[in-house]
């Protein structure tokens, strides 16, 4: 983790936002980047003056996540399964996940894009299957644009408030991360029944 740091700090200090860009994007087609240690280090170095604005830095982040999806939802679409099968094994995405994300697909349809970009691993590949399913690309951007904003904005705030005392609490927030991403999924299902519930309340 501490190497992961000093390779993310080392690339926002000589290529600003450029760095962050590239960080977020290669995160998202299943670079091994841990989205929830990058985020609050960036919202660290946003409050220490290394970056010049906290919601340009959300914004950032938000592009990276959407500029990964891209490259994954082609890389999914147009190389189909046997790219998958052969190189799959880089980026995580083994025949284990792959089921795991169209079992949510099934479950959730499109909706399942905004659940998936709150789960450790699945979130960084996620595009990769859509694209393999050939999923609907306003559904997809959509949901993903929707599901990262919140992601980013929640952990780059939270480092742009702790400042220079990011690196007493980046442990925790590693070892944290599983338990606040399952718990916003939960959340957020719970909150989309809860809406669905009623809008066929009214329909009836």
């Amino acid at each position: 983790m501490a190497h992961l740091q000093h390779i993310v700090i080392s690339l926002i200090d000589h290529y600003g936002y450029g760095g962050l860009l590239l960080v977020m994007a290669l995160g998202n087609i299943g670079a091994p980047i841990g989205s929830e240690v990058v985020l609050p280090l960036a919202g660290a170095l946003t409050a220490t003056g290394h970056l010049a604005n906290v919601w340009l830095t959300i914004l950032v982040t938000v592009a990276g996540e959407l500029i990964g999806a891209t490259a994954g939802y082609a890389i999914g679409r147009f190389g189909g399964r046997p790219l998958i099968d052969n190189y799959g094994k880089y980026v995580h995405l083994t025949h284990e996940n792959l089921n795991r994300v169209h079992a949510f697909f099934q479950r959730y349809g499109s909706f399942a894009i905004f659940i998936c970009r709150f789960i450790p691993v699945i979130r960084g590949i996620v595009s990769i299957p859509a694209g393999l399913a050939e999923m609907d690309l306003p559904q997809f951007y959509m949901w993903y644009a929707l599901g990262s904003l919140g992601f980013c904005a929640l952990l780059v705030w939270l480092g742009y408030e702790l400042g220079d005392h990011i690196d007493r609490v980046m442990p925790l927030l590693h070892k944290g991360g599983l338990a606040l991403a399952i718990a916003a999924v939960v959340v957020m299902i719970a909150l989309w029944l809860i809406v669905r519930a009623r809008n066929q309340r009214r329909t009836a």
